[in-house]
């Protein structure tokens, strides 16, 4: 059996837990993951949470919000995403120390990969610079984007992850509100990095009167799994990738971290077009019963 876990606050309704037991299935090995739920228990010692995992066997765990930064540095060993992000949302239990990845920023590539091949991503507007947007921003430099224009309504963190990307050699700069909406027909594409059309932050990021046919469209929100910017960005004739995209294909890469690639690429395809329907039918059903 391979023993997993998710690490965070507030991750009862977590997803990961049965996408990981059924890409098991896919193996025909049994996975137990299991769930370390900060909210609510005083003074959380996360170190501490991730050596217990350690010492009781598991092959790694899954890290989200809020800490991801710590993971990254509590590794004794980096992945290229987490080098090139600053977090990590995955860590490995390995013979030469704790090895830390980013499958969110692994994941954007093969998502973005799988719908949309060598297509260059062109300029692009980043909605949102938090931990999700850092991933994304710098995996768009790796699928063909000419420049990232980000708005954030920090102006700090903005400008922080701008000045990460220009460092990295990804053209960045910042755009205001009033910017974004003048110029949105002109980028190629567009990408939603904030919570906003969340079901519990509803809306949309941005007047979608600009999109239009030609363009590729991204959120990474997918509770709902067709979000108020996916659906303006249909009715547009844009082309469209879901967060339920990015969970599966984050989740993909993490499996295949924790079990050394024994999930080949060639069996990705027909994994990823079977659970990332199951998880559209089950967002969108669970939607309609509140």
């Amino acid at each position: 059996m391979i023993k997993l876990g998710l690490v965070g606050e507030g991750i009862a309704q977590s997803q990961s837990p049965d996408l990981h037991v059924r890409l098991g299935a896919a193996l025909n090995e049994a996975v137990r993951y299991d769930l370390v739920d900060s909210r609510g228990v005083e003074n959380f010692d996360f170190p501490g949470a991730i050596e217990t995992l350690r010492r009781e066997g598991y092959r790694g765990t899954n890290v989200t919000f809020p800490f991801k930064e710590r993971a990254a540095k509590l590794a004794d060993i980096r992945g290229e995403g987490v080098k090139r992000v600053g977090t990590a949302n995955t860590l490995l239990f390995e013979e030469g120390g704790l090895r830390a990845e980013n499958t969110d920023y692994t994941g954007f590539i093969s998502a973005y990969r799988h719908s949309f091949g060598e297509r260059p991503a062109g300029e692009v507007l980043l909605i949102g610079a938090g931990g999700v947007g850092r991933a994304v921003a710098c995996a768009l430099g790796e699928v063909g984007a000419t420049c990232v224009h980000v708005l954030e309504r920090d102006a700090e963190r903005g400008e922080s992850l701008t000045r990460d990307l220009n460092a990295m050699g990804i053209n960045a700069d910042c755009l205001s509100f009033d910017q974004a909406e003048r110029e949105l027909s002109g980028f190629q594409g567009v990408v939603n990095c904030s919570p906003i059309g969340h079901i519990n932050h509803p809306g949309c990021p941005i007047d979608t009167s600009g999109l239009h046919e030609g363009q590729w469209v991204f959120d990474a929100v997918y509770v709902p799994a067709h979000t108020e910017f996916l659906n303006a960005a249909t009715q547009a004739g844009a082309d469209v990738l879901s967060g339920v995209e990015l969970f599966v294909f984050q989740g993909v890469d993490a499996f295949r971290f924790f079990t050394a690639d024994r999930l080949s690429a060639d069996s990705i395809d027909a994994h990823v077009i079977s659970l990332r329907q199951h998880y559209i039918e089950r967002l969108v059903t669970s939607m309609s019963s509140r």
